[in-house]
């Protein structure tokens, strides 16, 4: 695969290992529309490799990822345009997520936040580093989560506490994610090179056939309610772009990081 046009994400291979690195770190790992395009690239051509087995997620420097940018890419003219078609950007990203053969794990390690955070909840397995955090803080933006993690988070974290964490914007520490289900390791970060890696290398090695049919068998039953979510949370996050308190929040949100 030809990685030299990636600007966003940075992707290595480690043995049967897929790592895809958010590369945005002056931005905190922040996502736009072009890491969509990329991420969604990636999975794709993923998918289609025989010699990868797992997929990492993880981010470059000390965030994992401080969600969406809410910064637009160049100057707009039609924003009406430009917003319906970062949505299909968006599903056609997420298309590539749950259709992915491979199993997808995140390595959180830094700050989870806004996307990265319900992206990490769709994935197969997630190990957090003891530095890092989940936060949801859509409802105080003004919009509602994305990612299928209306459906997800219910199921994985029990309701009452997906209620806090999407709904009220409380932080998820990792000790409560470990507690509720939501990471399966919390790993300290000078234990990646001696721990971590070779732990999922050895997972990489497992017979490939064996594994990506379990990993099928898992999740082929949600796969209706994940896309029934998703085209529902898109087409209600389209009419709440246009809300007075998303709007504000934009502003407030390009303000903050012209100051960073």
């Amino acid at each position: 695969m030809n990685t030299a046009d990636l600007t966003e994400i940075i992707v290595e291979k480690l043995d049967k290992i897929l790592i895809i690195k958010f590369n945005n770190p002056n931005r905190r790992n922040c996502l736009n529309r072009i890491a969509y395009n990329e991420i969604g690239k990636v999975l794709r051509y993923a998918s289609n490799d025989a010699d990868i087995t797992i997929v990492v997620f993880t981010g470059v420097g000390e965030f994992y990822s401080a969600g969406n940018d809410l910064k637009p890419n160049g100057n707009i003219d039609d924003m009406d345009a430009y917003i319906k078609e970062s949505n299909e950007i968006f599903i056609n990203m997420m298309r590539a997520f749950i259709e992915c053969t491979k199993v997808i794990v995140s390595l959180v390690n830094g700050p989870c936040i806004g996307v990265a955070a319900t992206l990490a909840g769709l994935s197969d397995m997630v190990w957090c580093s003891d530095k890092a955090y989940f936060l949801c803080p859509f409802v105080r933006l003004g919009i509602v989560p994305e990612s299928c993690s209306t459906y997800l988070f219910p199921f994985l974290i029990t309701r009452s506490k997906a209620t806090e964490l999407l709904l009220m914007g409380e932080k998820l520490l990792p000790e409560d994610a470990f507690k509720y289900g939501l990471v399966t390791r919390i790993f300290k970060m000078d234990e990646l090179d001696t721990i971590i890696w070779p732990k999922l290398r050895e997972y990489s090695q497992l017979p490939p056939e064996s594994l990506l049919i379990t990993k099928s068998l898992m999740r082929m039953h949600e796969k209706e309610h994940l896309y029934k979510a998703l085209y529902k949370e898109c087409e209600e996050l389209y009419s709440r772009f246009y809300s007075e308190v998303f709007i504000n929040a934009v502003a407030q949100f390009a303000s903050r990081k012209s100051k960073i």
